[in-house]
C-alpha cells in the first residue's frame, strides 16, 4: 500500500482495533484492496444486538474460533465490518456505532456519509 489510506472524513485512516486484532489484513485497520470481496471497511463498535443479528445471517462473530486465532467478539469490541452487513443492519434497525476516523473511504461506495454520521460513536 503505497498511497495513504483515507477515511470517510477525507483524512488519514486511523487504526480501528488491535485487541481484538481486526481488519481484512489483520493489521488493526480497515484497509482494503481488490481481494477484499467483503469490503471490511466500516469500523464499528459491536453490540450484543448486532452480534445476534449477524449470527442470524450466517456470520457468527461471537463464538471463539481458536483454529483461526479468533477469540470471538463481545459487546463493545471494535471490528472492521463488511460494508454491506452494516448497511443490512442499518435497514434492520440494529446498526452498531461507527468510528468515522477509522472507517475507510470505500464505505461511501455502499452507504452515505450522512448515514455513517448518524451512527457516529461519540464516546
Amino acid at each position: 500500500m503505497t498511497d495513504v489510506a483515507r477515511n470517510v472524513l477525507g483524512t488519514e485512516l486511523v487504526a480501528c482495533s488491535y485487541d481484538p486484532l481486526t481488519g481484512y489484513f489483520r493489521d488493526g485497520c480497515c484497509h482494503t484492496d481488490m481481494h477484499d470481496l467483503g469490503s471490511h471497511v466500516v469500523c464499528a463498535m459491536v453490540t450484543d444486538e448486532f452480534l445476534e443479528f449477524s449470527r442470524s445471517r450466517g456470520n457468527d462473530l461471537s463464538t471463539p474460533r481458536p483454529e483461526y486465532r479468533f477469540a470471538g467478539l463481545q459487546d463493545g469490541d471494535r471490528w472492521c465490518l463488511c460494508a454491506l452487513r452494516w448497511k443490512e443492519a442499518l435497514a434492520a434497525g440494529v446498526a452498531p456505532a461507527v468510528i468515522l476516523e477509522c472507517t475507510h473511504a470505500r464505505a461511501l461506495e455502499f452507504v452515505t456519509l450522512e448515514q455513517l454520521q448518524e451512527y457516529a460513536f461519540t464516546g
